[in-house]
């Protein structure tokens, strides 16, 4: 999924049977149906612009629930996930060049993409969805989703360059600027940085560390948006949950999905 189209849902999503709210929530994650329960008559679950109530049934394809104001996707057909990518995979799903993709790390069943790309000599988080119009969001510039690197360069980086990395560079397609930077240690050799963007253009830490004149030892993506796993070895994926779902939605301002056409 690397293009603006890639993912994106073409027509309307297919009904289904109404089912309770309590069902569609708690399949979305949000706990037991008594918990799901405790929601509805708090107030916190709307379907549509109207406040839920217990024994209100909805199409989980089509109808628009929400809990707190964020809309939550209930499409059964939906999936998400994150990948923990090893150095040396290349971010496509096919690739002929390429000795080692992300085909081998997908999930058993519907298919999912990769948001975005990682290059293949860095490592770190990747996120894995079939909610094409959420992938398309947490890529393009417009939208601002940040994405935070853990990055080891060579030789000793003085403070000042993270202020250099806000301000901007100038790189051969356009000037790039860091949304925050942070120099955690350094060293003769080595110095160690923390790098948030909000765009995702080729190869861009690097291409601006090697203006600076301290190439990139090492490239790790630790967070996409709310997203973070210390935790998830390399090569690993696991479901997000459905707080982390509902994040991404809230960070993109995205209030309904579906699957991508004929993939579920």
């Amino acid at each position: 999924m690397t293009g603006r189209g890639a993912g994106r849902t073409e027509g309307p999503p297919e009904a289904q049977p109404p089912e309770r709210v309590q069902r569609t929530l708690a399949r979305a994650g949000f706990g037991s149906r008594r918990s799901v329960e405790d929601l509805i008559r708090a107030g916190r679950v709307r379907i549509g612009e109207r406040l839920a109530i217990l024994g209100d049934r909805a199409d989980p394809s089509r109808d628009r629930i929400s809990v707190d104001g964020v809309a939550v996707p209930t499409h059964p057909g939906l999936r998400y996930f994150v990948l923990n990518k090893p150095v040396g995979v290349t971010s496509t799903l096919s690739d002929p060049h390429a000795k080692r993709s992300l085909a081998s790390f997908l999930p058993a069943g519907p298919r999912v993409f990769p948001v975005g790309r990682l290059d293949r000599d860095s490592e770190g988080l990747v996120l894995l969805t079939n909610d094409g119009e959420l992938a398309h969001r947490l890529q393009h510039p417009s939208y601002g989703i940040e994405k935070e690197y853990l990055v080891e360069v060579e030789g000793d980086v003085p403070r000042s360059l993270a202020r250099t990395l806000v301000r901007g560079i100038d790189l051969e397609d356009g000037r790039a600027r860091a949304v925050r930077a942070t120099v955690l240690e350094s060293s003769r050799r080595r110095s160690a940085l923390l790098v948030v963007l909000a765009e995702g253009r080729k190869r861009e830490v690097r291409r601006m560390l090697d203006v600076l004149g301290h190439p990139v030892i090492r490239l790790v993506r630790v967070r996409v948006g709310p997203v973070r796993d210390p935790h998830l070895p390399p090569g690993k994926t696991r479901p997000l949950t459905s707080e982390e779902i509902m994040g991404l939605y809230r960070v993109t301002g995205l209030s309904a999905a579906a699957p991508r056409a004929g993939r579920t």
